[in-house]
C-alpha cells in the first residue's frame, strides 16, 4: 500500500463546534478502504480513504479478488490514521460500526471483522450498516442545495430519495431510520454501469461516470437520438440497458471520425437520455398514493451517480417545479467513504439497532429488508 493513494477528506462538513457520541465507521464494500469518526452534533473529525482506482483502471473496472487483497493490506493503516487525525484513540470512541453488506463479500469482510474485533475487544457497541443505508442517510449529516450557493440543508423525515450507486438505481420514500419503500428500481442496468460501460465503449476509461459528464458539458445533446425507455409507460420504474445497447449498435454503425468533437456530442446526447428517464420515473413517483399521502419536503439524490451535474441540476428543477426543496451529499460524500458508514451507526445507535448476536455478512441486502 503506497501512503499517496491515502486521501484525508476535507472536514468542512462540521456544522456545530460541540462533540457528542462519537462513532467509527468503517467502509469495505467495493474498491475504497475507508475509515471515519463522526460525531452526533454532524461533527465529521477524521475522513480518510484508501482510494484502489488505480489498481483496476487496468481492468476497466474492479477485480473482486483485488480489490480484497487490497482491502486487507489498507485496512489497519486506515483505521490508525483515522484515529490520529481526529487526536483521539480508541477508548474515546463511543460507537464501532462498518458496512455488513452488500457490496463484493471478499471486502466487506475485510471492514466488517475488523469492526467486529475493535468491538469485542473494547466491549463498544457494534453497529452492522446496510451500505445503501449509509447513502440514504448521508444528505442527514451534510447536505446542500445544488444552486450554486453552497446552502446547507436540513433534511428531515419523510423525504423521496433517488439512490444511484453502483450496481442500485432506486427510487426511495424515506420515512425513518430503516423505514424505506420502494416506489421504482431498475428492471436490468443501473444509471452508474451505464455510464462506465459507454465511457468503456468510446475509450475514456474508469470511472466512467466523471468522465462522461465532463466530455458531456462540452457537448450538443441533440446530435444523436438515444431511446427513452419506458418513458411512455406508467410506473416508476427505470431500464437503461436500451440506452447502452443504443449506444453500442451506433459506435458499430458510425463512419464519421471519431475525434473530441463526436465524443464529446455523443457523451452529451446519452447523458441527456439517463437524465430524461430519471426525470420521467421521479415526476410519476412524485404523483403515487404514497408519496402524496406522506408529503416529503425534500427531493434528495445520493449514491455516487449524484455527482452528476446534469442529474443534479434537473433533479433541483423539478423539486422547485414541485414546491419541494432539492438537497445533495458534498461531492465528497457522494462515492463510497467512511462518514456516511459512521452516521448511518450514530442513527442507528440512536433507535437501538445495535449488533446484539452474530452477524453474517450479506452480498445483497435491500434496503426494504431491515
Amino acid at each position: 500500500m503506497k501512503d499517496d493513494k491515502i486521501i484525508q477528506m476535507d472536514m468542512g462538513s462540521a456544522i456545530s463546534s460541540d462533540i457528542g457520541t462519537l462513532c467509527l465507521g468503517i467502509e469495505s464494500s467495493c474498491d475504497e478502504t475507508s475509515a471515519a469518526i463522526v460525531d452526533s452534533n454532524r461533527n465529521i473529525l477524521a475522513h480518510i480513504i484508501y482510494s484502489q482506482i488505480p489498481e483496476h483502471q487496468k481492468y476497466g473496472g474492479v477485480v473482486p479478488e483485488l480489490a480484497a487483497r487490497a482491502h486487507i493490506l489498507a485496512i489497519d493503516t486506515v483505521i490508525k490514521q483515522t484515529l490520529n487525525a481526529a487526536g483521539k484513540n480508541i477508548d474515546d470512541i463511543d460507537v464501532i460500526a462498518a458496512t455488513a453488506g452488500p457490496g463484493l463479500i471478499g471486502g466487506v469482510l475485510v471492514g466488517w471483522m475488523a469492526a467486529t474485533g475493535i468491538a469485542q475487544a473494547t466491549h463498544k457497541p457494534l453497529v452492522a450498516v446496510n451500505h445503501l443505508e449509509g447513502h440514504a442517510l448521508v444528505p442527514r449529516l451534510s447536505a446542500s442545495a445544488a444552486n450554486g450557493m453552497g446552502v446547507g440543508v436540513s433534511v428531515e423525515f419523510p423525504y423521496l430519495l433517488m439512490l444511484a450507486s453502483g450496481g442500485h438505481c432506486q427510487i426511495l420514500l424515506v420515512r425513518g431510520v430503516g423505514q424505506y419503500e420502494m416506489i421504482g428500481q431498475t428492471i436490468d442496468d443501473s444509471a452508474g454501469e451505464a455510464f462506465d460501460k459507454v465511457s468503456k465503449m468510446l475509450g475514456l476509461g474508469y470511472p466512467g461516470g466523471p468522465i462522461v459528464d465532463k466530455r458531456a458539458n462540452l457537448g450538443n445533446p441533440k446530435r444523436f437520438h438515444f431511446p427513452r425507455p419506458l418513458c411512455d409507460k406508467p410506473g416508476c420504474d427505470f431500464s437503461f440497458s436500451g440506452i447502452k445497447t443504443a449506444a453500442r449498435i451506433m459506435l458499430d454503425k458510425n463512419q464519421e471520425p471519431v475525434d473530441d468533437a463526436f465524443i464529446n456530442d455523443f457523451c452529451a446526447s446519452f447523458q441527456a437520455a439517463v437524465v430524461d428517464c430519471i426525470i420521467n420515473r421521479l415526476e410519476h413517483a412524485i404523483k403515487t398514493d404514497a408519496v402524496k399521502s406522506a408529503k416529503p419536503k425534500t427531493l434528495v439524490v445520493a449514491g455516487g451517480v449524484a455527482k452528476n451535474s446534469a442529474i443534479r441540476a434537473a433533479m433541483e428543477k423539478l423539486a422547485d417545479d414541485n414546491n419541494m426543496i432539492f438537497a445533495a451529499p458534498p461531492m465528497n460524500l457522494c462515492t463510497d467513504n467512511g462518514a456516511m458508514i459512521a452516521w448511518a451507526g450514530i442513527e442507528n445507535w440512536r433507535v437501538g439497532n445495535i449488533v446484539r448476536e452474530p452477524v453474517a455478512p450479506r452480498p445483497r441486502w435491500p434496503l426494504t429488508e431491515l
